[in-house]
């Protein structure tokens, strides 16, 4: 889509993708998924707890995502939820951030890579508790909401410079 100003001048292009879940068929033969991250064999090195707030999802469409999964409340039922989820995006980064304060010292530029498996929905007002794993180069982690003890995010791994 593009739009214009008012007097015609061509202000940008907008484009769009929806992630329609289960419906499959792009065509063309399937390849596998990549090998997961594997998460050390051990007790996390610390746990951070990141609380969502209740309106958090709302607030997040003003990064421009406006899926009604994360605000109607009869669409999310429409499609499998209980209520509207939050932003996987939003999530991403709530990861992120429980990284940078709780390991990193508040410093974002020691990361040069992150990479997630999202594997259960995270619901406005959630509790999200960041399980940390410190390795040479490299935080493992996984994310689970407190009030449902359900893993959010497994096998995640956020790679450090030198």
């Amino acid at each position: 889509t593009d739009l214009s100003e008012k007097g015609g001048d061509k202000l940008c292009t907008l484009t769009s993708t929806i992630f329609a879940r289960g419906d499959g068929g792009f065509g063309g033969p399937r390849e596998g998924a990549p090998a997961p991250h594997k998460l050390p064999e051990r007790e996390p090195d610390m746990s951070v707890d990141a609380e969502t707030k209740p309106d958090q999802a709302l607030l997040y469409r003003l990064s421009g995502d406006r899926n009604p999964l994360h605000s109607d409340p009869e669409f999310a039922k429409a499609v499998g939820f209980p209520k509207p989820i939050l932003h996987g995006l939003c999530t991403y980064g709530t990861c992120c951030r429980a990284i940078i304060s709780g390991a990193l010292d508040y410093d974002p530029t020691q990361i040069t890579g992150f990479d997630v498996r999202f594997s259960a929905p995270v619901f406005p007002g959630d509790t999200v508790t960041v399980d940390i794993w410190k390795e040479k180069g490299l935080i493992s982690f996984r994310a689970r909401v407190k009030e449902r003890d359900a893993v959010v995010i497994n096998n995640g791994k956020c790679t450090l410079k030198g």
